[in-house]
């Protein structure tokens, strides 16, 4: 009832100034999308919880956060950039805020990461990893293979070659990493962040089709056939190109 209620909360269209939200060990919660802005008084992620950020969602402020191991918020790609606001923050080892692209599809392109601005007042952490990069780019599609020659016959005469392979497709580009700006006072050192803004990995090359088999020879009464060579082998496609780096701003206050 109480997770209900909270849930119920969150959704409305004005944020709540004394929510607290909690996600277990191992669990994955997303948060409802009806609402652009949030309030929490406290956020905690316990180790290996995720928390998913819609797309829709424009800013977060939360009080206190803390971070278990292994805990993720992930952002869910977009192009609205988000704001998240955090007054005292506690993470534990290999916890993570993660905005990086989808990866793209033989129907879609990938997708850049999510631009954010991550203002903290207060970092109990050795180390915070902010994911940014973009999208890696789809692989290039498999040529088909060729078909097979026919054998020949005693009545029509020699075999067939076989058929060649198609070429593969070429792989799709990586798309970019995200715009970054990070807030942080200066008794905070900026080594206790880690951010990543590399460009999405370029798509892998299509293989091409085999070669189809040459038509078997055969052995008749009066006459034998040759057998006939096979097909040649389709050509690789070209690898996708990386995506371009994303950008990082620091601000000290």
């Amino acid at each position: 009832m109480r997770n209900w209620m909270l849930l119920l909360a969150l959704a409305s269209p004005v944020a709540l100034a004394q929510a607290v939200l909690e996600v277990g060990n191992d669990s994955l919660l997303r948060l409802p999308t009806s609402s652009a802005v949030l309030h929490l008084q406290r956020l905690t992620v316990a180790e290996r919880g995720t928390l998913l950020i819609p797309a829709g969602v424009s800013e977060i402020r939360v009080e206190e956060l803390h971070l278990g191991s292994e805990a993720r918020i992930a952002l869910a790609p977009g192009e609205q950039p988000l704001q998240l606001w955090v007054g005292t923050a506690r993470v534990e080892q290999g916890a993570q805020i993660s905005a990086r692209g989808a990866r793209g599809t033989l129907q879609q392109p990938a997708q850049p990461g999510r631009s954010l601005t991550l203002r903290l007042h207060s970092l109990s952490a050795e180390t915070l990893l902010l994911d940014a990069r973009g999208g890696p780019g789809a692989p290039g599609y498999a040529g088909l293979d060729g078909a097979d020659g026919e054998a020949g016959g005693c009545t029509w005469g020699k075999a067939s070659r076989g058929h060649d392979g198609l070429d593969g497709g070429d792989g799709q580009p990586g798309a970019p990493g995200a715009r970054v700006r990070v807030e942080l006072p200066l008794d905070i050192p900026a080594e206790r962040l880690q951010v990543r803004l590399e460009g999405g990995e370029g798509g892998a090359a299509g293989a091409g089709g085999q070669g189809g088999r040459g038509g078997l020879s055969k052995g008749c009464w009066l006459y034998s056939t040759d057998g006939a060579t096979d097909g040649r082998a389709g050509q690789p496609g070209q690898a996708g190109a990386a995506g371009p780096a994303g950008q990082l701003e620091l601000v000290r206050f």
